[in-house]
């Protein structure tokens, strides 16, 4: 059920107490706009969450991106979590994964034609990515990575993620649980979605996790679950009749590698189908090492046939420049890719709404010029007035509708 996964320490809820004044102090700085949140006539969308990591922040840029890139010039603008370069950095084709992190990269490497930055100080960020200085086309869009606590840009869309079976109104702030903000900052959310979520939710479960988010008339909330493509080899190199849907895991003995913050749904995706599911896990963007190496050699060494390895996406970004993994490991390990699902019929809604808001606010885009393209009453077109999106009346008493 939701929320299962939370476990509040309450030992250290003083010291969360603590942390929260500060978290505090710092928004009623920027709401008294004493710090400055800087609007963007690009059009903005960030995606973000309350939580420490684990919420599908990946897979739903990755969605916006194949919403978007087909009509617009698509930017990705990261942090760059863990990498080893500092300031700005617009990765291209040959950029290690250690100069952009393990996020970004993998991003880069399924998505050419788009642009992948990172920058730590976002303003900078887009300010260099609008420049026309380093990209070889003007950017029509950029897409925030993690971004829900950086207000020192304020998007057009703010995009919530929460994950089913980590509810924020169920955490607690850290260092008790995981929550970076209070509860009450995912006002601040144009979009809230609901991630993760089982496929066996039923009608009664949406409405009592709406009553339960309490959200306002101008937020919209979706629910999104898990959807997993074909098994692709890390290493090896497949024959064109070979199975590698995740059909073909069943009956065999599966050592599910990762180093993601929440590996639990995957594990719980995978073992109605595999004849054992043996967990190996690491942090989160964990570097694997060389005791790391014998530790994965000897887990799969140890296991009986057939035996196959499971990974993630980020995790194989990581793998594939790791040297001393044994040949059996190397021809047997696969990653396993994941999209996001829009369950309530949501998908058609959500695209409307994204598109509308890059719709009216662009400037070069193909979409600019769509027929829905809506002037200000006083003939005045946006400009470079701060580009926000309203979901005002799209509810009934703060209600979707189903």
């Amino acid at each position: 059920m939701e929320g299962d996964f939370i476990k509040v320490n309450k030992l250290l809820l003083p010291l969360s107490w603590l942390y929260g004044c500060g978290v505090r102090f710092r928004n009623f700085l920027f709401e008294v706009n004493i710090l400055k949140s800087r609007s963007f006539a690009t059009p903005v969308i960030s995606v973000g969450n309350l939580t420490v990591g684990g919420t599908g922040k990946t897979p739903h840029v990755e969605y916006l991106v194949r919403l978007l890139e087909k009509q617009l010039h698509v930017a990705v603008l990261s942090r760059g979590y863990k990498r080893k370069s500092r300031g700005f950095l617009l990765a291209d084709d040959d950029t290690p994964m250690r100069d952009i992190g393990d996020e970004p990269y993998q991003m880069k490497q399924k998505f050419k034609d788009i642009d992948v930055a990172v920058d730590k100080k976002r303003t900078r960020g887009i300010e260099n990515l609008l420049s026309g200085e380093y990209t070889k086309k003007a950017v029509d869009v950029i897409l925030l990575d993690d971004a829900f606590q950086h207000r020192y840009v304020k998007p057009g869309v703010n995009i919530l993620l929460v994950d089913y079976r980590r509810l924020v109104i169920h955490d607690g702030l850290l260092p008790a649980g995981r929550l970076r903000e209070p509860v009450s900052c995912k006002d601040r959310a144009d979009i809230v979605i609901v991630t993760k979520c089982p496929k066996t939710l039923t009608p009664m479960d949406f409405r009592v996790l709406t009553k339960q988010m309490s959200l306002y008339p101008y937020q919209e909330l979706y629910f999104t679950t898990l959807e997993y493509d074909n098994l692709t080899p890390i290493f090896s190199k497949s024959s064109n009749d070979a199975d590698t849907s995740l059909e073909s895991l069943r009956g065999k003995n599966v050592l599910l590698l990762t180093g993601i913050a929440s590996p639990r749904q995957m594990y719980l995706d995978i073992q109605p189908l595999a004849g054992s599911v043996s967990p190996l896990r690491f942090g989160d963007h964990h570097s694997f090492r060389k005791k790391d190496v014998r530790r994965i050699n000897e887990a799969f060494a140890a296991m009986q046939s057939p035996k196959v390895i499971v990974t993630t996406e980020k995790d194989a970004v990581r793998l594939q420049n790791v040297e001393g993994l044994s040949e059996e490991v190397r021809q047997n390990i696969y990653a396993l890719p994941v999209k996001v699902a829009f369950m309530l019929e949501g998908e058609e809604s959500f695209n409307e709404k994204i598109i509308g808001y890059v719709r009216k606010n662009s400037r070069n885009s193909i979409l600019a010029k769509g027929k829905d393209d809506i002037k200000s009453e006083d003939g005045d077109s946006a400009g470079d007035r701060p580009r926000t999106i309203s979901f005002r009346n799209n509810r009934e008493d703060g209600v979707p509708v189903f």
